[in-house]
Order: structure tokens, then sequence, then C-alpha cells
């Protein structure tokens, strides 16, 4: 007997239909019914809707259908059976692939909420990914709900203009927000909304117009995005400068296999803390620091003299195992 409720559904069907044959060829030689007739015939009696009979039947014909009822009602309620099944079943998985994926994002913190899942959104969540940080996306669209599968991350259905939803994605626990649709109204929303939810929360937006980026900066956006402009501006460095583009391919974070850049923050209790930058860089000859960050002020290409902090952000370049040796000496 098959497992799944569709192949019980699929042996029902045929069950039905084997039975609904064999009472047409009964009707037929015992009573000498036409065919139509006794495909009636054979039909009312199995499903029990109480119809006469189409002509009186006789001793043979009544016994016959005596058996017809008893074999041929068992498999019709097989069927019913079978069908009730599978449409409890696929509500019951429904329920219980919501429930989970709502548990999944319930024990998410310092997350990455993504609102849009078009082309802009697919690259933010899928850079993400890449680099283990976790993410929810909210994208009302269920014709994408099978590509939101394949991506493997907790999602939900429903639009991130409702107040409710930003709640469900885990607002107040949540390290960023990306406002990706493709309306600047909407996006202008979205930002107001999680600024109000949560004051600490990092805000990338993106927008299409010069207005939209404006009211963006205005609603409380970190950073506003125009992929326009910058796809545009991209394609003017490539021509202008293509080794310095080249350069900057090679060091995108998380991607390089030899090079790569990477940000570090500073911890309290860093092995770090008094040592100069130049004095890392002479430990480390494969890696430079090109940039810290203290407090509200960024300071390009450090002092060699300047000593590390707590609290310090730090910018370095170089290679895999000399990064992983400066993070660790930096959470230490």
């Amino acid at each position: 007997m098959p497992s799944s409720p569709g192949g019980r559904f699929l042996i029902a069907v045929a069950g039905v239909i084997a039975v609904i044959a064999v009472g047409m060829v009964g009707y037929i030689v015992i009573e000498g019914f036409s065919p139509l007739d006794a495909l009636y015939m054979s039909v009312i009696t199995i499903s029990t809707v109480g119809y006469g009979e189409v002509h009186h039947l006789d001793t043979a014909g009544r016994i016959f259908t005596m058996v017809l009822i008893v074999v041929g009602v068992g498999t019709f309620l097989y069927l019913l059976t079978s069908i009730g099944e599978i449409v409890l079943e696929g509500q019951l998985r429904e329920h219980l692939g919501a429930t989970a994926m709502h548990r999944r994002i319930h024990n998410l913190k310092d997350h990455v909420i993504i609102c849009g899942f078009g082309r802009f959104g697919r690259v933010v969540a899928e850079e993400l990914l890449a680099n283990s940080v976790p993410i929810v996306v909210i994208e009302p669209d269920d014709a994408k709900e099978a590509a939101l599968n394949r991506l493997g991350a907790p999602y939900l259905i429903a639009s991130a203009l409702d107040d409710e939803i930003l709640e469900e994605a885990g607002i107040r626990t949540a390290r960023a927000l990306v406002a990706a649709t493709g309306s600047d109204a909407d996006n202008v929303y979205i930002t107001l909304s999680a600024r109000e939810k949560n004051h600490e929360l990092r805000i990338h937006a993106r927008g299409e117009t010069e207005a939209g980026l404006r009211r963006l900066t205005q609603a409380g956006a970190n950073q506003v995005v125009s992929a326009y402009q910058r796809g545009g501006s991209r394609v003017a460095a490539m021509i202008l400068r293509p080794a310095v583009v080249d350069f900057l391919e090679l060091t995108t974070p998380g991607r390089g296999d030899e090079v790569d850049l990477e940000e570090i923050s500073v911890q309290p209790r860093s092995r770090l803390l008094g040592r100069k930058i130049g004095e890392i860089e002479r430990d480390s000859p494969r890696l430079r620091i090109v940039a810290l960050k203290r407090g509200d002020k960024t300071s390009l290409i450090p002092d060699a003299t300047t000593a590390i902090e707590a609290g310090d952000y730090l910018v370095a370049v170089g290679d895999r195992a000399s990064l992983s040796r400066l993070a660790e000496g930096v959470g230490a």
C-alpha cells in the first residue's frame, strides 16, 4: 500500500473505475441493460444516491446489486477519504510550514531584514548569505515563493508596509534593514516605520529618483543607493581606471581567495589595545590598515603612530591568513 496520500488517491480512483466497469458488465449480461443504463445503474448503486432502479430487477440482478453495493460503497468511501486526506494534509503542511518559519524568525537576532525580493533585493540577500549573515526577506508577491524557498533563508509573503509584518520579521532585534522595493514612496514609508520601531537600526534604502534619495535621507536612512547612478559610475570607472576597478573587485569583502578586505571591531579586552598601527603592520607584512573609524571620525591611511583604542573600527586589506590573525587578536 503506498504511503503517500497521492498514491492512495490514484489507487482509489482506479478501484472506483474498476467497480463501475464490473457493474456495467454485470447489468448488461445479467439484466440485458443497454450500456448507458448499465453505467447509470452502476454509478447510482456505488454512490448510494438512492435513485430507483432503471428497470425491474430479477433475483440474480438483485443479488448482483447487493454485492456491488458492498464492494462499491467501500471503494467509493475510500476515494472520498483519500481526497479528504490530501486536502487536510496540504492545509496541515501549510500550517506547520508557516509555524516553523515564524519560529526561525523569532529566534533570530542581529539579522538583516530585506524588504523586496526583486533583482536588487536578491543580490543583497545572496551576498549576505554568502558571508553567513542571517537575513529575513519580506516580499508581497507569492509568485516569488519558489525562488525564496531555493534561497533557503526565512521569509514572509507579506507587505513590509504593514507594521505588524515588520514586528514579525524581528525589527527590534535586527542589526539592519534594506528597503529594496521598486517604489520610492514605499521605501520612504518602510524607512519611517523601521526608524520609529528601532532607533539604533542601520537602514539602507534604494532610491530611483533624486527626490526619492533626498526623502529617504530625511526619513532616517543611514545610506541611500541609486542602482542606476552606482552602475553608471562603475562603468565610467572601468573605462577611466580599469586597473583600480580590477583591484576593487579583487578585494570585495568575502570574495577574495588570496587578497581580501575586512572591517574589524576592536573589543574592550583586545590584545591590540594600545598598540600602534605601524607595529601591527610590521608584524604582518602582508597586511595594511587602510582606514580607522573612531566615533564619528574616519581616517583614511591612518598615521603609523596611531594607537588602537577600544571601540575602534579597522579596515584592513591583506591575505586571508593575516586578516584572520588580526581578527583573533582584536576579539581577544
